[in-house]
């Protein structure tokens, strides 16, 4: 089989990307050729095309950090999915991949892709690979918030913000929400308190939660990181997972990263009863995979089952195809728009 990709041969602008078709290899035993459906312009790609994502890897290499697409080809004998159960051909499943899924054909570990049920679309569900299992850790395992608390979500009209601010209210959690004017009133709609990012965002989280707030949730990072700190009430955890505010700015996105976290552990030992945490999606990948993988089921599976029932809608701001990858990445680094850019096979 042939596959087409988009390679980031180096630093520079997404015109620079190529576009690329060469003969996929057979996929081996426990492998299976996904033919790619959907795949997500993350905030990811516009780091490592600036050569400023944490742990990418050497140039060139093809990104796209998710994927939905359908079973066409298994290698050797049978292997259980994600899930445990037989994955079959022409099955559509998901992936998680960091690296690799802007391709419209790609062989991948039978055992890391996750059934999608039927009623979901590829877009539908492309939206809640990454951003969702994102959102949904963040929310319930890292800040554990519960119901009636009042939590902080920048840049709510985000991929993983919007899917955020879902997952909080249906917990009933109330969510206080920052994104540009023009995007409040989807905040709204999806249940938010938006609030100006142009602010002072802390002194006007203030007057709408006066004792401070459970939780923040930060994908900004630098400077104003102390801001999210601050808006945190006596036992309140500020969740940071992201550096967006380094993003244009020279230097290196890994020491960025680096003094990010060395802020937050300073931060744990203050006697203030706040927790400070930054979000590794793929912490403990490495050392422990069958667990990460069940895990990575458990959360997938849930949060398709709640896309199926309603209980949170998928957010697409736009689709391209995978061949108008500069264009989607453009569009997605100008912002102002709610939800997910979403890369879907050429014509």
């Amino acid at each position: 089989m042939e596959t087409t990709e988009i390679v980031l041969a180096g630093v520079g602008e997404p015109e620079a990307m190529l576009v690329r078709s060469r003969e996929l290899p057979a996929p081996g035993a426990g492998q299976a050729v996904v033919r790619v459906e959907a795949s997500g312009v993350s905030f990811a790609e516009q780091q490592m095309r600036r050569g400023k994502y944490y742990d990418q890897p050497a140039f060139p290499f093809v990104p796209g950090y998710d994927l939905v697409g359908v079973v066409e080809a298994l290698g050797g004998r049978a292997a259980p999915g994600a899930d445990g159960s037989p994955v079959e051909v022409g099955q559509r499943v998901a992936a998680l991949t960091k690296i690799g899924g802007w391709a419209d054909r790609v062989v991948l570990d039978v055992a890391d892709l996750v059934p999608v049920p039927d009623g979901v679309s590829a877009a539908e569900a492309e939206t809640i690979v990454v951003n969702g299992v994102t959102a949904w850790r963040m929310l319930h395992r890292t800040a554990r918030v519960r119901a009636g608390r009042t939590i902080v979500v920048l840049g709510a009209n985000g991929g993983v913000g919007s899917t955020l601010v879902q997952l909080a209210r249906h917990a009933g959690v109330r969510v206080i929400g920052t994104a540009s004017p023009r995007g409040h009133d989807r905040l709204r709609e999806l249940g938010a308190i938006p609030v100006d990012y142009h602010d002072d965002v802390p002194a006007r989280v203030r007057e709408l939660a006066p004792e401070g707030v459970a939780a923040v949730f930060d994908h900004v990072g630098g400077p104003g990181i102390a801001g999210s700190w601050r808006m945190l009430a006596r036992g309140g955890t500020l969740v940071s997972y992201g550096s967006a505010s380094t993003r244009d700015k020279p230097g290196s996105g890994t020491l960025a990263v680096l003094k990010l976290v060395a802020r937050l552990a300073a931060w744990n030992h203050l006697p203030n009863g706040r927790g400070a945490h930054f979000f590794n999606l793929w912490a403990g990948k490495a050392r422990h995979l069958d667990r990460y993988r069940a895990e990575l089921r458990a959360d997938l599976g849930r949060l398709f089952a709640m896309l199926a029932a309603g209980s949170i809608t998928a957010q697409v701001a736009r689709t391209f195809p995978l061949t108008e990858a500069a264009a989607a990445l453009r569009f997605a680094e100008a912002g102002g728009f709610t939800g997910k850019v979403v890369l879907v096979p050429s014509e």
